[in-house]
């Protein structure tokens, strides 16, 4: 690109147990000793997906039989910046060796900073690690639904379900009715029970988010804030968006993922324009953050929404 940006194409190389592999810099580079993920400068004419495979081939000595783009992240270093194509590689041939000197390592992702001093800009895509594929959201309705969704919700659950929103605009008030108070403290009660965590939709107080594991945003909400939230240390940020502006926005705001769509026609909102994934790309393009892909989703979907940039898929029928 002729922005004065570096291009680097970044894989992290999962194992099926969770491992990831890192890659100690050699002596004679800049920040030799510093631990990263291995990848290299593209070069002219290479797309991100061919500059990762011939860097590992020559880093690491592994062809790669699997990869997925991920998340497009710049880095201002003093004296440079990059723009780091960040893809997962889940399946290659050949067992990594450190071809160039260095030392490699295979590492819990959420404690990979034992292996050594991390290069700053590997840190964040080993936070986003952490986010699960799938992001369920609730639409009960009002108490005679609760007794049905709370069942729908322990097989979500059961099946390895481990983010949820609770969102519920159309909550009818009224005497003797369970309040979505008492609602929401119930679908927490069962979501931490299984190691999953809860957003509460921004439509809803924000005292309930601190009772939670956060917010999600709600656009019109996003749009009025210059800054992240104030939530618990720990807590998460999610936003909507619906475009590359939005998303370059919920980035700016500091959330930790955004939801960007619908990506294809959804029950939930007949006759609504869909992104298409082609529209998803541009929508998520140099994100830099987890973008999770809405409308139309669900198991089916997931794969797709990999071989275009989603971190996962965020749905209500499909998940739930």
């Amino acid at each position: 690109m002729s922005d004065g940006i570096i291009n680097v194409a970044a894989g992290l190389i999962l194992r099926p147990d969770g491992q990831l592999l890192l890659g100690q810099r050699p002596e004679g580079k800049p920040w030799a000793g510093w631990w990263e993920l291995p990848g290299g400068k593209l070069e002219p004419g290479e797309t991100v997906l061919q500059a990762l495979s011939r860097e590992l081939r020559e880093e690491i000595g592994i062809e790669v039989t699997r990869a997925v783009p991920w998340v497009t992240y710049v880095h201002a270093y003093p004296h440079t910046t990059v723009r780091l194509a960040f893809c997962h590689v889940t399946g290659w041939n050949g067992e990594p060796r450190g071809l160039e000197n260095q030392r490699l390592a295979w590492v819990n992702p959420a404690e990979a900073d034992t292996v050594g001093d991390l290069l700053p800009a590997t840190l964040p895509p080993l936070r986003w690690l952490q986010l699960p594929t799938t992001y369920g959201i609730t639409s009960i309705g009002g108490r005679a639904g609760l007794p049905a969704f709370l069942e729908r919700l322990e097989r979500a659950l059961a099946r390895g379900l481990k983010l949820v929103q609770l969102r519920e605009p159309d909550w009818p008030d009224g005497p003797g009715a369970t309040s979505l108070r008492d609602a929401t403290r119930t679908i927490i009660k069962h979501c931490h029970a299984a190691g999953a965590r809860v957003l509460i939709n921004s439509v809803h107080p924000d005292a309930w988010w601190r009772q939670a594991d956060g917010v999600h945003l709600r656009w019109q909400d996003a749009a009025t804030l210059s800054e992240r939230p104030a939530v618990p240390e720990g807590a998460l940020v999610g936003v909507s968006a619906h475009d590359n502006a939005q998303i370059v926005h919920a980035r700016e705001l500091g959330a930790d993922f955004a939801v960007l769509g619908p990506v294809l026609e959804t029950p939930s909102h007949p006759g609504q324009p869909a992104l298409g994934w082609e529209g998803f790309v541009a929508g998520n393009q140099d994100a830099g953050l987890p973008v999770y892909a809405l409308g139309g989703q669900s198991d089916d979907t997931l794969n797709d929404a990999h071989r275009h940039g989603a971190h996962g898929i965020a749905g209500i029928r499909g998940l739930i």
